[in-house]
This record gives C-alpha cells, sequence and structure tokens, in this order.
C-alpha cells in the first residue's frame, strides 16, 4: 500500500500527499473505535481506487504532536512576533518558547514590522536578537519587502516540516504570501478597536514552500501548559540547562533553594534576568494549577 502524508484536513476528509499527488481519503472506523484521530504531519498508509476516493489504514508512529493546533511530526516551529502593533512582548514570546521546547521542537524567531520603528526602538529589538542569539535561537529581523530577511527565513525552511506560531496580527499569513505569493493566504488588516488581530485562518494546512513543508495554522489557541510539569519546565530553558549541573541539589527548581548555580548565573548577567522572571512566573503558574481528574 503506498505511503504519504496528510497535508490538510477539513470536512471528516483528510488529503493525502503521495509522489507530487494528492489523495482525499477518509480515515477508518477502527480509528474512532480506538479514539485515534489522524492528524495534518501524520504519516499514513492509505489506499485509494481514485484521488477522491480513498481510505487511511494506519497511522505511523508520531515524533510529536500538537493538539491546538493539531499537527503532528513537526521539525521546528517559527515562532513571529511583531516589534509594534501589536507590542513586542517577551513574556508572550518565553512562553510560545516554552511551548514548542516542551515538544522537543527547534525554535526560530522572526521579528515583524521592524520598518515602523525609531531608531531607539530598534536598538531595542537588536538588543532582544543579540540576547536570544547567545541562548541559541536563530532570529531574524525583518521589515516590508525585506528580501534579505526572506531569504534568510526561506533558508530556515527548506527539507524540513514547520509550524508557523504567534499571535494574532503579527503578520504570519503575510510573510508566507512574501516568501510565496502563490498561496494568496487571506489576510485581514488589524482591527484598531480591539487592538489585536482578526483570526483569518480557519484550518491546518501544510504548504509546500521553500522546499518545505509549513503549517500556516489557526494559532495556538491556548497557550497553556497543559500537561507540563514543574521538574520538567528548567529543561525548556536551554541556558538553565547549560549551567545546572551546578547546582548542589539534583532536580533544584532554581527558586528557593540554596548554591543554585543558575540563580548565580542571573546575578553575573550571564543569564537574562527578566528571561528567569518569566520562568519564576511561569512556575509559578505551573504549580498552582488545578489538578484534572
Amino acid at each position: 500500500m503506498p505511503v504519504g502524508k496528510i497535508i490538510k484536513a477539513l470536512s471528516g476528509f483528510y488529503y493525502v500527499w503521495h509522489e507530487g499527488e494528492v489523495y482525499q481519503c477518509r480515515g477508518r472506523g477502527n480509528f474512532r473505535k480506538r479514539k485515534v484521530s489522524p492528524l495534518v504531519g501524520d504519516i499514513v498508509e492509505f489506499k485509494a481506487e481514485k484521488q477522491d476516493e480513498g481510505y487511511i489504514l494506519s497511522i505511523e508512529d508520531r515524533k510529536n504532536e500538537f493538539i491546538r493546533p493539531p499537527i503532528a511530526n513537526v521539525d521546528q516551529a517559527l515562532i513571529v512576533t511583531s516589534a509594534t502593533h501589536p507590542e513586542f512582548n517577551a513574556l508572550l514570546l518565553d512562553r510560545f518558547l516554552v511551548l514548542v521546547e516542551a515538544k522537543r521542537i527547534e525554535p526560530f524567531i522572526v521579528i515583524s514590522k521592524m520598518d515602523q520603528l525609531t531608531d531607539e526602538q530598534i536598538e531595542i529589538m537588536k538588543g532582544y536578537k543579540q540576547m536570544y542569539e547567545a541562548i541559541g535561537y536563530p532570529v531574524i529581523l525583518s521589515a516590508v519587502d525585506d528580501e534579505e530577511a526572506m531569504d534568510q527565513v526561506q533558508s530556515h525552511l527548506t527539507r524540513r516540516t514547520t509550524v508557523i506560531a504567534g499571535q494574532s496580527g503579527v503578520g504570519k499569513s503575510s510573510l508566507l504570501n512574501s516568501i510565496d505569493p502563490r498561496l494568496a493566504i487571506d489576510t485581514n488588516e488589524i482591527s484598531e478597536s480591539l487592538g489585536r488581530g482578526k483570526h483569518t485562518t480557519r484550518h491546518v494546512e501544510l504548504y509546500e514552500i521553500a522546499g518545505g513543508l509549513v503549517a500556516d495554522t489557526p494559532g495556538f489557541s491556548s497557550l497553556e501548559f497543559g500537561d507540563l510539569e514543574t521538574e520538567q519546565l528548567p529543561e525548556c530553558f536551554p541556558e538553565f540547562v547549560e549551567v545546572q549541573d551546578g547546582c548542589k541539589f539534583r532536580g533544584c527548581l532554581h527558586h528557593k533553594e540554596p548554591k543554585c548555580a543558575v540563580k548565580a548565573a542571573v546575578s553575573e548577567g550571564k543569564i537574562s534576568e527578566q528571561r528567569y522572571e518569566h520562568y519564576l512566573q511561569f512556575l509559578e503558574e505551573i504549580q498552582n494549577r488545578k489538578p484534572r481528574y
């Protein structure tokens, strides 16, 4: 039986890409019985007499998956955040980074709308770029019609499956349209009365862009940490992982414990104090999370 990748799920149909062709398939009834739902990004075995009459027979094991947005087997996350309109929000960016780190997905960051900043604001954004790159995250500063920035983004997309994430209004769909105008993904202007973007993307779909597959999604509709446990959170901060072997106590949460190498690195300016403060906020949020029954 042929094997392909689900590139779109819509109205009970799954669109499977195989050798340059797309086959419209339904899931077999035993998936429902086993409470298994095929996801965009799944590698599946399927049978199709015609291109619009196929059935998914089996789903290969996933290396990772998101529930919101529903997608599997992601190689990396392109996190788009705007420098302005909506204002740059480092706390929200760090939340996105933790969410993708928890799935062991490599992130890279695009800061959009740089052309709308004053010289002073540009220097602030350059400071953030330097900080995140020191941690190990690639950062691209982009503006309207910035071909160099678009070339940099494309170089990250080749031969990889990428999920694009970011709050509404930061320019995710516009970014994809700039890279490949054939997509013509719907975009809306920011609603000035609300001060935020309107949701324009209605379903998860993988597009072939720059020699890779990119998911333009309805966004991470839930930014809660879900099942992430307190002991997992430090692992989502690479700069903590780099020094935590120096902590006195194994399983140190880098909060109230004595002789903590992470807190020492913060005091010495080797770890961003702002990032550490965000970590403490996330830690408190997880610790105060209501248990699920």
